[in-house]
C-alpha cells in the first residue's frame, strides 16, 4: 500500500511540475498571442537601442515603419537584412525607416552581428521578448509594415523580404507609384 500511495504522490508531483512548467514557459517564452490586423493601429512600445537610448514606436509617427524581428542565428533573418540596409539607405531621406527588434540575444552578439554586416538602421533589444509577444511573433523573421500615422498595413510572418517587395510595400502604403516613376526617368 505504501508503494502505490508513493506512486500517486509522484505521479501528482510530476503532473503540478509539467503544469507549473506550461505556465511558466508561456510567460517568460510564449510567443505570438496577439498578431495585429492589418488596418488597425499598431499597439505602442519602448526598447533601448544599441547606443543605449529609448526608442519609441511612436517617435517614427509620420513616417512609414517597418518593424522587423529578427536574431542572429535566424538564417533567413540575416539573409534579408542586405536588402532592408539598401531599402532604408535610399528611401530613409523620404520617410521611411527601419527599426530591427532582435529577439532575446545578448547586446555582444548583437553588436558584433550588426557590426560585421555594416548596418546602420536602428536595432532594438527585445530582452524579456514582451515586444515580439506584443505583435503576435511565433517565428521568424516577422516583418510588420505600420503605415504614417501607426497603422498595420503589412503583416509577413516568414517571407523572405527583397528590395522590390520592401519598394512595392512602401510606395504602395505612400500611395505613390516609386518604382514606375524611376523607371520613367
Amino acid at each position: 500500500m505504501g508503494s502505490k500511495a508513493t506512486g500517486y504522490k509522484m505521479a501528482q508531483g510530476v503532473l503540478a511540475g509539467s503544469m507549473m512548467f506550461l505556465v511558466t514557459s508561456s510567460v517568460v517564452w510564449g510567443m505570438g498571442s496577439r498578431v495585429p490586423a492589418v488596418g488597425t493601429a499598431a499597439e505602442e512600445f519602448r526598447l533601448v537601442d544599441l547606443e543605449g537610448r529609448q526608442q519609441s514606436l511612436g517617435q517614427y509617427r509620420g513616417k512609414v515603419v517597418l518593424v522587423n524581428f529578427w536574431a542572429t542565428w535566424c538564417k533567413p533573418c540575416t539573409t534579408e537584412m542586405p536588402a532592408m540596409q539598401t531599402t532604408y539607405d535610399r528611401l530613409r531621406d523620404k520617410g521611411f525607416v527601419v527599426l530591427a527588434v532582435n529577439e532575446l540575444e545578448d547586446e555582444p552578439k548583437v553588436r558584433e552581428h550588426i557590426k560585421q554586416y555594416g548596418h546602420t538602421f536602428p536595432v532594438l533589444l527585445d530582452r524579456d521578448n514582451k515586444v515580439a509577444n506584443q505583435f503576435g511573433v511565433f517565428g521568424l523573421p516577422v516583418s510588420v509594415f505600420i503605415d504614417e500615422t501607426g497603422v498595420v498595413r503589412e503583416y509577413i510572418k516568414g517571407g523572405l523580404l527583397t528590395e522590390q517587395l520592401i519598394l512595392d510595400t512602401v510606395a504602395r502604403i505612400q500611395k505613390v507609384d516609386a518604382p514606375k516613376a524611376a523607371a520613367l526617368q
